[in-house]
């Protein structure tokens, strides 16, 4: 991997030669990536990948026109061609008034150092035993009839951006990853079932004993599923499931969307989006964050902040093209690859937790639905409409009963989100995190 000068050299020059060729302004940004993947099924080894990338992106603006050329080869006679190619396609293209780097005085002086990189690398020997632990475990629960196996995986990334008007900076990332997969039962009564757990540093990683057990348990669990009415009733969203209602809200709340008035969250500012006391964090600076990085990709800086507070809608996400659009400032949300524009993103997502725990919120329950997995993505962004294939338990007086499937649970995004309740159990898992939620009047539909 790149070391940090050989990073910044490379985008300088880069930077350097597009303007001698006509540029007015340009950015540049590298990905040296790392990553090992292994994978064990039956107790053996089944896979053991390593890769390596070297990804370059070069835009270039020329007034109010930009294009981007992005390589994997960095050989000069390459990048000599890149920046040609940029500088042409740059002056071929319809002008974009939004497009433009950050003023110097908007670039970040002072980022904060992060716990986001685990330098050390495991060996293949600690990622196989890891993947054969916890399929072991997974194949020793009672019902578990077959595997579909276990992996861990380890990526290691180093970023550099540069711009023409004297931002230059680096930082690296890491991620550790176990997950198992197992069926349960026999013939045409057979379930599948999963777990996972994933973190920044290996020393975070859940017990690879306890991630299979807990796969077995699932799949075991889900045996002699049932269909249920069509009928309205409460519905329960485990933790596993729960980040895709916020995600949904980040989506309808995305500055390019709402600049091209295609999201059904456009009249929403300052309004209770969710009921009182609801509270939805982005947060770049949460230190072994799954996403936490000290800046965003246009170089500006980057804070917590609420996205909704106490219910209420109180900002876009947003880049600097999508707030120029809108007549704001940008909210330091801009990501990027090598191959296009900065678009809005967020970072370590999560809603926080409430104060009631899991069973006191199912406990008036007389029926209801208990999700553990979505199927499918029917989401109109543009009305809020929401339908998808779920499966997991019934819930009768309270309690959960039986496991059910092929199901259907159904709504609208903005009476799902007013009618929300969050319980007290948040964990930081995925990147995007909820506790167990209940939403009141949904729509469930099986047989």
């Amino acid at each position: 991997m790149a070391d940090t000068y050989d990073q910044l050299s490379l985008l300088s020059d880069l930077i350097d030669s597009a303007l001698k060729q006509g540029a007015d302004a340009a950015d540049a940004v590298v990905f040296d990536a790392s990553s090992v993947s292994v994978s064990c099924r039956l107790g053996e080894l089944e896979k053991l990948e390593r890769s390596e990338s070297n990804d370059l992106g070069l835009r270039v603006f020329v007034g109010k026109q930009q294009a981007i050329v992005s390589s994997t080869d960095f050989e000069p006679d390459t990048l000599q061609d890149v920046v040609e190619r940029a500088v042409a396609m740059a002056k071929a293209v319809p002008e974009d008034p939004y497009c433009g780097l950050a003023e110097t005085e908007q670039l970040v002086t002072d980022p904060p150092t992060l716990e986001i990189c685990d330098t050390e690398e495991p060996s293949n020997d600690v990622l196989i035993d890891a993947a054969r632990k916890a399929e072991d475990a997974a194949r020793a629960v009672n019902g578990v009839t077959n595997t579909e196996g276990a992996e861990t995986g380890w990526s290691n990334a180093r970023i550099a951006i540069a711009t023409s008007n004297g931002f230059a900076r680096t930082y690296a990332t890491s991620s550790h990853s176990l997950a198992a997969s197992v069926l349960a039962g026999e013939g045409t009564d057979m379930e599948r079932d999963y777990d996972y757990t994933s973190s920044v540093y290996y020393a975070d990683l859940a017990d690879p004993i306890e991630v299979g057990r807990s796969a077995g348990e699932r799949a075991v669990k889900r045996l002699n599923a049932r269909k249920v009415e069509t009928q309205q009733v409460p519905v329960i969203y485990d933790p596993r499931v729960s980040g895709g209602i916020i995600r949904h809200f980040a989506s309808g709340i995305n500055g390019s969307s709402i600049s091209r008035g295609t999201s059904f969250l456009k009249e929403s500012m300052g309004q209770n989006v969710f009921s009182d006391g609801i509270n939805i964090i982005d947060d770049p600076h949460r230190n072994r964050g799954l996403r936490s990085k000290p800046f965003d990709a246009e170089g500006l800086p980057n804070a917590k902040k609420y996205l909704a507070e106490d219910g209420i809608l109180k900002t876009w996400v947003m880049d600097l093209a999508s707030s120029r659009q809108l007549g704001l400032s940008s909210t330091g949300n801009a990501a990027r690859g090598t191959a296009s524009p900065p678009s809005p993103a967020v970072t370590n997502l999560y809603m926080e937790a409430g104060d009631k725990s899991p069973a006191e919120l199912m406990s008036d329950i007389s029926s209801g639905f208990y999700i553990t997995e979505l199927i499918g993505m029917g989401i109109n962004m543009v009305t809020g409409d929401y339908s998808r294939g779920a499966t997991g338990f019934w819930i009768e007086n309270g309690e959960i009963t039986y496991p059910v499937t092929e199901m259907t649970v159904a709504g609208n995004l903005k009476d799902m989100f007013i009618n929300l309740t969050p319980a007290d159990d948040l964990e930081f898992r995925f990147g995007t995190d909820a506790p167990t939620i209940r939403i009141d009047g949904m729509t469930v539909a099986g047989s």
